[in-house]
């Protein structure tokens, strides 16, 4: 108990990085793509790979939360780098050209050690910082965001960020094993400081907040069942979900969208190629990391529902505008920049909201039922996008995603505090325990 309250919390964020650095794996797939249709793959194949990977990581994590409060965040992480790192390592030590292996290693297994790990930097990082969840929760997912734009520019080259060499020296099967020894070590590292403080202990010299209309988490903590049986897990489920098929679906359209509109406005498509490449790989996926923090620390500051509303609002218009601003190199840059950082946000915003709606004590398995939504976004969204582009028409699923987000303003709005809920729920309790002492 001593040690921990002498422990400096600023580890925290530091494993916090670590970890999520490793576990952003996931969006650095689409580098891969290229060899292995060289390889002999269909596109069809590179893209089950990786949406069995989110798939099998949203699901995984649900899992992961239930057995966070058993086992604990830092054998919790440690299995995730264990996990993790395994699979990539095996999947090079079979070649990358089996497309069963790759599947099974890479995205099946893979996929279960990011959602091992994804919620332990969350969870630990709120129970550290009570005083500033937005901000640390933003921090613990930057990483995640970050790291596809590192691990694709050590593997290959990416515009300015250039110089990566490694699948042209040593291959992908070779790549995979390299990056899977240091996803488990680097997570290993990061869960030394994931543990959870003393029950009761508070930063010196904070005071917690007393429950408001928009917030009631310091009164009131519920478990997953609970939390389940609220109209306010759905809307924020479903505002969630609107969110992320709007930003998958932006994802996997990036770089096909741009460099047609760009070839349709008189550039080469070579040219249009480069530039849709480094929207996507540079600009997108920066900012997508930046996003994470920078909404997070505005949250802190107007609340996280306000925050969402903003963000839902905006990225409505962003994506809708997309479908013009996507034949201009300048403006599609832009606009890659505004879509990815609002994108970065739901994944600083969404558990914050998780934890100010329904307690801070049991976030880690909670927000991993709010985190199915993004397999949900992640199935319609860019399949949605897909289809209508194999029709030739690109800007209508930017409308639709762009009207979905509009629409998550209202559902985001309707969220209110649960406390109510509960307070109903004890009073009859009361009512009852009164009765019998009567009888």
């Amino acid at each position: 108990m001593k040690s921990q309250q002498k422990f400096n919390r600023g580890f925290v964020i530091l494993g916090a990085i670590l970890i999520q650095l490793a576990l952003g794996a996931i969006y650095a797939w689409s580098v891969y793509t290229r060899l292995l249709v060289e390889e002999g793959w269909t596109r069809t194949q590179t893209q089950m790979v990786f949406s069995t990977g989110l798939a099998v990581f949203a699901v995984v994590m649900v899992i992961a939360g239930r057995m966070l409060p058993k086992i604990g965040p830092r054998k919790l992480a440690l299995a995730s780098g264990i996990v993790l790192g395994s699979g990539y390592i095996l999947s090079g030590v079979l070649g990358a050209e089996n497309f069963l292996t790759t599947l099974l290693f890479l995205g099946v297994m893979g996929g279960s050690g990011i959602g091992l790990g994804y919620v332990v930097p969350i969870a630990v990082g709120m129970r550290w910082f009570p005083d500033k969840k937005g901000m640390i929760t933003g921090l613990a997912v930057a990483g995640f965001g970050f790291g596809a734009t590192l691990w694709m520019a050590l593997a290959d080259r990416l515009g300015p960020l250039g110089g990566g060499e490694l699948l042209a020296s040593i291959g992908i099967s070779n790549t995979f094993i390299v990056y899977g020894i240091a996803y488990l070590i680097m997570v290993t590292v990061g869960s030394i400081w994931m543990i959870f403080p003393p029950e009761g202990w508070v930063p010196e010299g904070w005071t917690p907040p007393v429950a408001t209309k928009s917030n009631s988490a310091g009164t009131i903590n519920f478990i997953s069942s609970e939390m389940m049986r609220t109209p306010q897990y759905y809307l924020i489920l479903l505002t969630f979900t609107f969110s992320a098929a709007a930003g998958l679906m932006s994802i996997g359209l990036m770089r096909l969208w741009p460099q047609e509109a760009l070839t349709r406005a008189g550039i080469s498509p070579e040219a249009a190629g480069a530039a849709a490449t480094l929207a996507m790989a540079v600009f997108f996926a920066l900012f997508n990391g930046l996003g994470r923090i920078v909404w997070g620390m505005i949250s802190d500051k107007i609340g996280r529902k306000k925050s969402i509303i903003i963000m839902m609002a905006t990225q409505g218009l962003f994506v809708i505008l997309f479908q013009w601003m996507a034949g201009n190199i300048y403006t599609l840059y832009i606009f890659a920049m505004l879509i990815g950082f609002n994108f970065g946000g739901n994944f600083a915003l969404f558990p914050t909201i998780t934890a100010d709606t329904f307690g801070t004590k049991h976030v880690g398995q909670n927000y991993g039922w709010v985190f199915l939504a993004y397999a949900f976004g992640g199935i319609f969204g860019p399949v949605m996008g897909g289809k209508l582009g194999d029709l030739n028409n690109f800007p209508l699923a930017f409308t639709v995603c762009g009207i979905l987000c509009f629409v998550a303003v209202i559902t985001i709005a309707m969220v209110v505090p649960a406390k109510k809920q509960v307070e109903k729920q004890l009073s009859k309790t009361e009512i009852r325990i009164k009765q019998t002492s009567i009888s």
